[in-house]
């Protein structure tokens, strides 16, 4: 039925679908399911490259059973403020958190930064994230050292002196600068492969080619960076350059 729950054996013709390269539309028309349906499974189990009939069937499983205790205590809907859907925002958390592990986070680094994104403070402790994400606090300090190590998170202390960990507009941007000079160690790294294997080798043009690549790109980053910096700090209504209005 349209409406009901995804059998696995559906789920097996959305992996033969993914395999074929189909667009999630005709995945869906074959099952005569909603498109929306076929996105939310295949990104909620892995996205199209990692998507697994068995595996995404279990994880299913899994969190329906998860949910049966919460739903009887009705305290998903009470915490979710703005009048928002409680299973609406679970969904879409999922989805960011496989957004944010496709481009490379560890899976329990994009759970903490999905957290800190759609909680309206922007901050939380250390304990709130394991009672949210229901993990040990060692879990929690593992992934926090990594974000902060991306500069994607940034600690700060609160009145109680608890350690907070906070997402605000600038750490995009800081991000995006780590992540450019970052590229200084590959043309550091190349240019010296250049002198130890000769300037006139086929192996040496090579290097230098990916040394001035790599610096051209980290040079655009960089520049585009500051270009685009003022987009984070936009208020809502307010375009990025209404200071440059007449």
């Amino acid at each position: 039925m349209p409406g009901g729950r995804l059998s696995q054996q559906e789920r097996q013709q959305i992996a033969a679908g993914l395999a074929d390269d189909l667009p999630y539309a005709e995945i869906a028309r074959r099952l005569d399911r909603p498109t929306s349906t076929v996105t939310r499974e295949v990104m909620r189990n892995g996205g199209p490259v990692a998507y697994r009939a068995e595996l995404a069937h279990r994880a299913t499983e899994r969190r329906a059973h998860r949910r049966r205790p919460v739903a009887a205590r009705g305290a998903v809907s009470a915490a979710q403020p703005h009048g928002r859907d409680a299973e609406a925002v679970a969904e879409y958390e999922e989805r960011l958190t496989v957004v944010l592990m496709g481009s490379g986070l560890p899976r329990m680094s994009a759970r903490v930064l999905t957290t800190l994104f759609t909680t309206d403070a922007g901050s939380v402790t250390a304990s709130q994230l394991a009672q949210r994400l229901q993990v040990s606090p060692a879990s929690i300090s593992k992934a926090i050292a990594f974000l902060e190590s991306q500069s994607l998170v940034r600690r700060e202390r609160d009145e109680r002196r608890r350690d907070r960990y906070a997402v605000d507009d600038e750490l995009f941007y800081q991000a995006t600068i780590a992540g450019a000079r970052a590229n200084d160690q590959i043309v550091a790294a190349a240019r010296e492969g250049v002198a130890v294997l000769g300037a006139d080798t086929a192996a040496a043009r090579r290097l230098e080619n990916i040394a001035r690549f790599m610096t051209f790109i980290s040079e655009s980053i960089l520049r585009a960076a500051e270009q685009a910096r003022e987009v984070l700090h936009t208020k809502p209504g307010e375009g990025p350059t209404d200071t440059a209005r007449p």
